[in-house]
């Protein structure tokens, strides 16, 4: 079950020609496979391309129409080798997954496949996270496709180019045998517009005339000799031909080319805050006109010389915008100039941040100190440097629209700086209801007895438990590598190493490099699979061992059966993971028990924001209709609390919060329950557990009560009252 559906919007993938198709970035991409005549399509989701997976998803019915195969690749390996199937035949493929550490786990299919190149268009989707809303670390695809030979395509963030972009890679590719990567901003990937929509096309070569006529071409498979050979095509045939290509079809854009002697090349993805930039200095408007020219590399690799030389030819200086580290492009444009005699001055990371996101006030900032240089804009005059104090009061006023003016460097980094230091930080931790929190806090409770241990954390949710309040985790080395991240440590010791594993990283690669490794060396180390139904963190997509019914994948696969089929002995399932005293004990047991060999935990429970995607709407619906129904929920009794706060520290769960002690004579906060709480128990769990205080008590929330319900309560509040009244008198006999 995906976090969000497609079936409305799939419906607009059927718009004929000339129809307006108006929706997000990721829906039309799926438009334009549909137009290009793509035979075959795969995957493995990922932020911020998971949406392009669950599309496919709910498109089963118009894939099918067209002839088209789809598949949720068991990982971006498996998905980059089914474009083995353009290799030999006129098929057209796509494939997508996150980058860069998809891009990391594809590298081997997708370096063979750019050695032999491809007949029918390849094209990978690859979404580019990179930056401040970026999860992984700060990496760019454009090494991989330099290293490789891959044309890299970074179209403008609007629909038409987008959809261009797709229908061009097809052509680039099939024009230069060469498979084609389209990057995807996090941007691109959810930008709302519109486009003119063509009509869909079934491939004229399809599977099935593939499977009747199989062909071979011994040349396109990388083995010696062949091999020596692919890496003079590539310079010789294929590099030539793309340049052709991209000339001819006008892929890279001119704008106000002829306008100053000054100008900016920058990659299509950072056109728009560019152009927001230059607008905020009043050297362009919204509807993209500009007075400084700019040079827009929708490809933006490989660098297209002649384009180069012509945009910079007359000009004085020009500034390039290459978003990341290292300055590939610049270097490259760099040696062109030098080559080509160009006088003209190149500017870049002199003049904009090394590394980092080029967000709008970096570009503002950039742009200003370029235009400053040549004389295209006035100095800002000295600021006087005044520091305010900025109140609480004030913090929520920051950054609401007001009359649009430059904003000046120094007064962004002055503000900055003082929000720092009155809004606390807030680091990412784990939903409310999260069955994996209550995983950690049996940990720390393990911890209390037998001493910190060495823990191998892992790509997914659980990586949250290396922040606080948990603090677990020593290293991450990538999905579904917990086990192998520990591998080094099978050594004879007072204590054992723990690793972490989701249950989606368990089937992309850790049933084979970590927990059969395990078995393989003999180790004597506890790993944690956590079973939580779905592939959580990317969106919520089925899986192998999914409970799921999923018409169209097989699904009911137990990860406990499968550790076993690989030599597992020591093997627990708890299938409560909310259960903390039994998480703890089995914990425990297995960093104590004398059985040598490795030990596996798996630890079930559904991924709450899952569980309430699929309930809440059946339970408006029945309360519409005016069904009883009961919502569970916890509390605090604040007279009983003493305000410890261990039940916050051992939990982290956005629904506990504090606030002010009832008792005059008390001035510590006590703790409270919000009304975000799912009621699933873990925090009184976690209090009795770790035998911390009584003051939780679970409370029902009745919907529709039956009369039974009604007179039941009446009846308890009558005597709470009465016991009350009673209290109330005694206090106030001893009060004289």
């Amino acid at each position: 079950m995906a976090e969000r559906s497609f079936v409305e919007e799939v419906k607009k993938l059927r718009l004929s020609g000339g129809d307006v198709f108006r929706g997000e970035g990721i829906l039309a991409v799926t438009k334009a496979l549909l137009e290009s005549g793509v035979s075959y399509v795969a995957g493995y989701q990922g932020a911020p391309i998971s949406h392009l997976m669950d599309v496919l998803a709910d498109a089963q019915d118009i894939l099918a129409d067209h002839g088209i195969r789809f598949e949720n690749s068991a990982s971006e390996a498996t998905a980059a080798a089914t474009l083995a199937a353009s290799v030999n035949y006129p098929l057209r493929g796509a494939v997508t997954f996150k980058a860069t550490v998809g891009t990391n786990v594809a590298s081997d299919a997708l370096a063979n496949l750019a050695s032999g190149g491809v007949t029918g268009g390849a094209l990978i989707i690859v979404g580019e996270d990179y930056g401040e809303g970026s999860s992984i670390m700060q990496e760019r695809s454009h090494a991989f496709a330099m290293k490789s030979q891959i044309w890299l395509l970074d179209p403008r963030p609007n629909l038409p180019s987008i959809v261009d972009a797709v229908k061009q890679g097809f052509d680039l590719s099939e024009a230069s045998n060469t498979p084609v990567m389209l990057q995807l901003r996090i941007r691109a990937c959810h930008v709302h517009g519109h486009f003119i929509a063509g009509d869909n096309k079934r491939a004229r070569f399809t599977l099935k005339d593939a499977l009747e006529n199989p062909q071979r071409d011994v040349g396109r498979i990388v083995l010696p000799p062949a091999s020596f050979v692919h890496e003079q095509e590539k310079v010789k045939d294929r590099w030539p031909a793309a340049v052709r290509f991209i000339e001819e079809r006008k892929l890279n854009e001119f704008f106000s080319e002829d306008a100053d002697d000054i100008g900016i090349i920058v990659q299509g993805g950072s056109y728009n805050t560019l152009l927001r930039a230059l607008e905020r200095l009043g050297l362009a408007d919204v509807y993209g006109n500009t007075q400084v020219p700019l040079y827009v590399m929708n490809v933006a690799y490989p660098v297209i010389e002649s384009e180069v030389i012509r945009f910079c030819e007359g000009k004085r200086a020009v500034m390039i915008v290459e978003e990341g580290q290292p300055n590939f492009v610049e270097q490259n444009l760099a040696t062109i100039l030098r080559q080509a005699g160009s006088t003209t001055a190149l500017h870049g990371k002199d003049m904009l941040p090394v590394a980092g996101e080029y967000t709008a006030s970096e570009l503002l900032k950039g742009a200003r100190t370029f235009c400053e240089r040549y004389e295209r804009l006035a100095p800002l005059p000295v600021p006087v440097p005044v520091r305010k104090v900025i109140q609480l009061k004030e913090v929520a006023a920051i950054g609401v629209d007001a009359a649009p003016e430059p904003v000046q460097p120094s007064t962004l980094s002055t503000v900055s700086t003082e929000l720092g230091d009155v809004v606390h930080a807030r680091p990412p931790g784990f939903c409310t209801g999260c069955p994996e929190r209550p995983i950690f806090s049996a940990m720390k409770l393990v911890e209390r007895e037998l001493g910190a241990h060495h823990v191998s954390a892992d790509i997914g949710c659980h990586l949250f438990s290396i922040l606080p309040p948990f603090n677990i985790g020593n290293t991450t080395m990538g999905y579904g590598l917990g086990g192998a991240g520990a591998a080094a440590l099978n050594a004879p010791a007072g204590k054992r190493a723990i690793s972490m594993m989701g249950d989606g990283g368990f089937w992309h690669n850790g049933l084979t490099s970590g927990v059969a490794n395990a078995v393989f060396n003999k180790s004597d180390n506890l790993t944690i699979v956590v079973d939580n139904n779905y592939t959580s963190a990317t969106g919520g997509q089925d899986i192998l061992s999914s409970n799921a019914v999923n018409k169209t994948r097989s699904t009911g696969h137990e990860i406990e059966r499968a550790v076993r089929g690989v030599g597992v002995e020591w093997v627990k399932t708890l299938r409560r993971t909310y259960d903390v005293a039994g998480m703890r004990d089995a914990l425990k047991d297995a960093l104590t028990t004398k059985t040598r060999g490795p030990k596996v935990l798996i630890a079930q429970s559904e991924c709450m924001l899952n569980k309430q995607r699929r309930e809440k709407p059946l339970v408006r619906k029945a309360v519409a209709e005016g069904k009883r129904m009961v919502r569970e929920k916890f509390g605090v009794d604040s007279d009983t609390c003493t305000g410890d706060h261990s039940c916050i520290r051992l939990s982290g769960c956005p629904s506990l919060s504090i606030k002010p002690n009832p008792d005059p004579l008390r001035t510590d906060p006590v703790a409270t329950v919000l009304d975000s709480c799912v009621g699933c128990g873990v925090c009184g769990e976690v209090s009795h557990a770790a035998v911390l205080c009584p003051s939780f008590y679970k409370a029902q929330v009745v919907s529709n009560p039956s009369r039974w319900d009604v007179l039941r309560q009446r009846v308890r509040a009558a005597v709470i009252g009465w016991l009350q009244r009673g209290e109330a008198r005694r206090r106030e006999a001893y009060a004289f």
